[in-house]
């Protein structure tokens, strides 16, 4: 079911706080999708859009006294680096967060392109930064409005909303303060990015319903452009903003 030239290249972002799922997800709807004859490929945000990476782990190391790598169940760290709040680092955040934009643009653009893939899944988005930042300030508000009109807008946008303390057992690298302070970041986001809000959910489950909302988000040959202005009704009948609701049910952004 390869699709032609003729076809643009469409894109899915997963998003969500570190011990949401992501890898499970993105791995289990790609395998799908390559069952179709579809090309897939993966786009991992930090490694291969973000920039200036080792000087931002470094100074969480160096500045904040915060661990390096990725906790585990087995070997829990305490990362300082997107948890520190201050008015500098925040400065410093707009900076980097806008030469990434930039580098996102570039990075999509070259993919499609190439028609090298149908598909195309990012392991985080620009979301996953905007995220960061304190929403509900004005300024930080007007950042994410234009930075959120400057990147190519997914075909479909995925938040996987997780439990903090269940994220965090799963990947012990941040207090649970700030998980609990994050998650409520990327709920107040979801409405203002327009994503897909994917509850918690059992693994099997979430897998289900991603795969049958994504067989119809992924209308292929038509529907609504990456770059389209927000708030439009995609082709496949559904409104943005969609929740994907489970026995768990979906909390409320407030």
């Amino acid at each position: 079911m390869r699709r032609g030239k003729e076809n643009k290249t469409l894109f899915v972002s997963f998003s969500g706080m570190d011990g949401a799922g992501k890898s499970t997800q993105i791995a289990a709807l790609r395998a799908r999708l390559e069952e179709m004859g579809l090309r897939v490929r993966t786009i991992a945000f930090w490694n291969e859009i973000a920039v200036l990476t080792g000087v931002r782990e470094g100074a969480g190391h160096a500045i904040f006294g915060g661990d390096k790598g990725v906790g585990s169940p087995a070997a829990p760290i305490n990362r300082r680096d997107k948890n520190v709040r201050s008015w500098p680092m925040s400065c410093v955040r707009l900076c980097i967060y806008f030469l990434d934009a930039i580098s996102v643009q570039r990075v999509v653009a070259r993919a499609m392109r190439s028609y090298m893939a149908d598909i195309l899944i990012f392991d985080r988005y620009i979301y996953d930064e905007l995220a960061n930042l304190s929403l509900r300030n004005p300024m930080m508000r007007a950042y994410a409005w234009i930075i959120l009109r400057f990147v190519p807008r997914p075909r479909i946008r995925y938040l996987l909303d997780a439990d903090p303390v269940q994220a965090r057992t799963r990947k012990p690298e941040y207090p649970l303060e700030f998980l609990y302070e994050n998650r409520q970041v990327y709920l107040d986001l979801s409405s203002f990015a327009e994503m897909t809000v994917v509850a918690p959910m059992p693994m099997e489950e979430t897998k289900r319903a991603i795969w049958e909302h994504a067989l119809k988000g992924l209308s292929f040959g038509a529907g609504e452009s990456e770059n389209g202005a927000h708030g439009t009704r995609e082709d496949n009948g559904c409104t943005n903003s969609t929740k994907l609701d489970g026995p768990f049910g979906r909390p409320a952004a407030s």
